[in-house]
């Protein structure tokens, strides 16, 4: 295995500004630079606002450690590939009953959670000073078949961070 550049910070920190303003998820990732080329990392998404029934999908928290494979002539920056695997965790809105009285659809919040794997595409800019800003995205499918987690799950924003 290639040996990382002594003159290349090799730690990311990154915050994802998406995920924060449009779902009010506290949505952090660290990565690791391998070499030029690839990277591995985690994500640690919560949330932390109230759900927004609006938004149709209520994940709570998850767990997602991915490897990356970038393409292009700068270290460890612009186009790439990842896989990632993920815990996620969160509530369901499942109908339970019509309420014939009332006339109303009668829900239930129910608790999964479950275990997911994907890819996801995006590009990383990078200044010369460490800052950087990446947008990506991607699908993931969930395989332990809990009876409410979605059996698609989504990963995608845009994240602004340091190199360190």
């Amino acid at each position: 295995m290639e040996e990382p550049n002594p003159g290349i910070q090799q730690n990311e920190l990154k915050l994802n500004v998406f995920n924060l303003i449009a779902f009010k998820f506290a949505d952090l990732t660290y990565e690791r630079l391998i070499n030029e080329e690839t990277s591995f990392g985690f994500g640690l998404l919560l949330r932390i606002g109230e759900y927004d029934e609006d938004i149709g999908y209520d994940r709570s928290f998850s767990f997602t450690p991915f490897y990356r494979k970038y393409f292009s002539r700068s270290y460890a920056s612009g186009f790439f590939v990842e896989g990632f695997a993920m815990l996620n965790s969160g509530n369901e809105d499942v109908f339970t009953y019509f309420d014939e009285q009332t006339g109303n659809l009668i829900r239930s919040d129910e608790q999964y959670t479950d275990f997911a794997l994907g890819v996801s595409i995006g590009a990383k800019f990078i200044s010369k000073r460490g800052f950087l800003a990446e947008v990506y995205g991607g699908i993931g499918r969930n395989f332990l078949d809990s009876d409410f987690a979605p059996e698609v799950v989504p990963r995608g924003g845009i994240s602004l961070g340091f190199r360190f």
